[in-house]
């Protein structure tokens, strides 16, 4: 009798003991287990310059794909590992300033921006004016931020190359008309690791960019009416080999075709 009712203590006690010993949750997933919304870029390779977005909801402990995937473009020379939520990754090419490679990982979604006064986003949004520019220049203190020149004075802004209005500065360009933040190298944290990096609209089906991320007008669209700055949304982009091996440590979607 002492027997049979010692065995399902015995039995609990082994059971708690290995519960105690799993490896714990990833470290660098609960930098993001309060996203409510994740876009997903996935590429062939570290070389593709095109890719599918995907954009998905929590449900529960897992994602809920919205919408149909489309088509995307990346950086000309592919993409490379980036600085974002994870922790810095060597098992790749890692992004610099000039590359012309999109980062790759985990990274926060940051403001909205356009040509226009408002438009149609959850995200926090900043009409973009003839003297706002995105420094990406390593030097400058202002490395990677968005500042408006005619009331910032310091050294190097001059020779930042990033207006975020392309329509003034470079021949009625569109491409910065819609599109958000990417929040790679935030800060500048990384000296000459990257800079402006942001989801914005292509010049042409199929063009690759200069590291950012890239879609058609029909696409951002949607996308940005979805987004929700409350939701603490997160943008992945990574090459297929590399999305396997990550995704179920990083709790990131299953891909469903």
């Amino acid at each position: 009798m002492t027997i049979r009712r010692t065995a399902p203590l015995l039995l609990s006690l082994v059971l708690a003991t290995a519960c105690a010993h799993r490896a714990p949750a990833n470290a660098e997933a609960a930098h993001w287990a309060n996203a409510g919304q994740l876009v997903l870029v996935t590429t062939a390779d570290w070389d593709a310059t095109t890719g599918t977005l995907r954009y998905f909801e929590r449900a529960g402990a897992g994602w809920k794909q919205v919408d149909k995937p489309f088509d995307v473009t990346v950086g000309r020379t592919g993409t490379a590992w980036g600085t974002g939520l994870h922790a810095p990754r060597s098992d790749g090419p890692v992004k610099r300033e000039g590359d012309g490679k999109a980062p790759a990982g985990v990274f926060a979604i940051g403001t909205a921006f356009g040509y226009a006064a408002s438009a149609r986003t959850g995200l926090d949004y900043k009409g973009m004016g003839s003297n706002d520019w995105c420094i990406d220049v390593p030097e400058s203190t202002y490395y990677n931020k968005i500042i408006d020149r005619s009331l910032v004075k310091a050294p190097h802004l001059d020779k930042s190359s990033e207006p975020m209005r392309r329509d003034i500065h470079v021949d009625g360009d569109q491409r910065y008309r819609e599109g958000f933040v990417i929040e790679h190298n935030p800060d500048g944290a990384v000296a000459n690791g990257g800079s402006c990096i942001f989801a914005h609209l292509w010049k042409a089906p199929g063009e690759a960019t200069a590291g950012c991320t890239a879609m058609a007008p029909g696409n951002m669209a949607p996308l940005l009416a979805w987004l929700d700055a409350r939701k603490r949304p997160v943008f992945v982009e990574l090459p297929q080999a590399q999305y396997a091996q990550l995704r179920a440590a990083w709790n990131l979607p299953e891909i469903k075709e």
